[in-house]
Parts: structure tokens; C-alpha cells; sequence
């Protein structure tokens, strides 16, 4: 049986690691993007082989679509295919919208949705060729409720985009056994936030308590197993019913 495949954009630390652990616990081959956190993805790729996969670790900006497309290209040349394609990276920033610059209007788009259309065109081609594959974009769990957002106003929008682009994809995606779906954390302990921030959210959650990367991982599990083959064009929100 050929050995899955997946690309991880933001693969180094936080939610991004945890998928590629539990990928590679069931010795998956596993390439991890990066754009600065170097340090972290060679720790994840020394865990990668630890835990029974094969790893590769790839600095990209994939808010370039020539990079995003060379990205690709580097993980089919090495290994043949990519199975699976999580966007997991996106940059995150709070400011008033009439605080915010330009470039930080910008950055909130083109690190947060416009990858995951320069990436799911790059490899639509050999999942449609090989009739399967998966792709989980990531949004955030309120993204749905089309709140205003005084101080994250572009990276909602972006956010509330990557719902709509799934959906997209995954009705363009479907008729060749290729499932493309959402997965919408809540407040998770990620090691992204200070944990006085964290513990200071818990009163907003109706679940009370912060999540744990596993619980997002075993999402991201459901969705790639055969259980959720007719699962397509979903938004799963993790979060303990917070931002519903």
C-alpha cells in the first residue's frame, strides 16, 4: 500500500505539530511548511521520525503564490503525491480598524485565505488525477456568526473567506472523491497565548474549560478517515460551544 502523504502549512508548532504527530504515529510521510519558525520545525521533524513517519520540513511564504506553487511541486517531486493538504498557518493580529495600516489590512488576507487558493489549485491537479484526496482549512469558531469585529476586522473577514472557499472547493472537488472541509478552533491551549489570557477566557465558555490541541487533532483524524467519506463542504467548530 503506498505511503500517505500530507503537506502542512504552519506544521512546526501549536496545532500544526499535533497533526503531524499523530499523522506520523501511523508512519505517515509528513512535510511541514514553515515561514520563521525554524528552531520549531526541526524539533517537529526530529518527532516526526520519532514517532514512525518520515518528515520533511520546508521554509515558504505562502502568501506567495509562486512560492505556494513551488511548495507543492517540491513535496510531489520528493514523494511522489500529496494526499492530504492542511492550511494550518495564518498570521494573527489586534488592532483597531481605524488603528490598522495597510500592510497589516494585507498581511491578515494574504496569510490567512489567499493560500488556501493558491495551494488547493496547485494540488487539485494529481488528487482529481488520482480520484481522492483531502484538504481541512482552518477558520475560527464565530466566523459563521458574521459578527463586527472592531479590533480583528481583517482577520474575521479572511476568516469567514476560508468558510466560504471550502465550501467552494469542496462542491468543485467532490466529483472526484476528493473531500475538502473546515475545522474551527475555539479558544485552544496551542502554547500561541499567555496562559493567564487562556484562563481568563474560560468564563466565556459555556464548556467551561480551554481545549487541548488533541481535541483539535482528533477532529482533523475524523475528517481523513473513511468514516467522513461524505462528510465535504463542513465547518466542525472545537471549542466548547463558545461563538455559536
Amino acid at each position: 500500500m503506498t505511503q500517505q502523504v500530507a503537506l502542512i502549512t504552519g506544521g512546526a508548532k501549536g496545532i500544526g505539530r499535533g497533526i503531524a504527530l499523530d499523522l506520523a504515529a501511523r508512519q505517515w510521510k509528513v512535510a511541514i511548511c514553515y515561514r520563521t519558525s525554524e528552531t520549531d520545525a526541526q524539533k517537529t521533524f526530529q518527532e516526526i521520525g520519532n514517532h514512525g513517519g518520515q518528515g520533511l520540513t520546508i521554509r515558504c511564504d505562502v502568501s506567495d503564490p509562486a512560492a505556494s506553487k513551488a511548495l507543492v511541486s517540491q513535496v510531489e517531486n520528493e514523494w511522489g503525491r500529496i494526499d492530504v493538504l492542511i492550511n494550518g498557518a495564518g498570521p494573527y493580529h489586534r488592532v483597531n480598524l481605524f488603528d490598522e495600516t495597510i500592510d497589516g489590512w494585507n498581511e491578515m488576507f494574504d496569510g490567512n485565505l489567499h493560500p488556501i487558493f493558491y495551494l488547493a489549485q496547485a494540488v487539485a491537479p494529481g488528487m482529481k488525477a488520482r480520484k481522492a484526496g483531502h484538504i481541512i482549512n482552518f477558520s475560527m469558531a464565530n466566523a459563521d456568526q458574521m459578527e463586527a469585529q472592531p479590533d480583528v476586522t481583517a482577520h474575521y473577514i479572511a476568516k469567514a473567506g476560508v468558510l466560504i472557499l471550502t465550501r467552494t472547493l469542496a462542491k468543485l472537488l467532490a466529483p472526484y472523491g476528493i473531500t475538502v472541509n473546515a475545522v474551527s478552533p475555539g479558544f485552544i491551549d496551542s502554547g500561541s497565548a499567555p496562559p493567564q489570557e487562556l484562563a481568563a477566557m474560560t468564563k466565556r465558555i459555556p464548556a467551561g474549560y480551554i481545549g487541548a490541541v488533541d481535541d483539535t487533532v482528533a477532529a482533523v483524524r475524523f475528517l481523513l478517515s473513511e468514516e467522513a467519506r461524505y462528510v465535504n463542504g463542513a465547518n466542525i467548530q472545537i471549542s466548547g460551544a463558545w461563538g455559536i
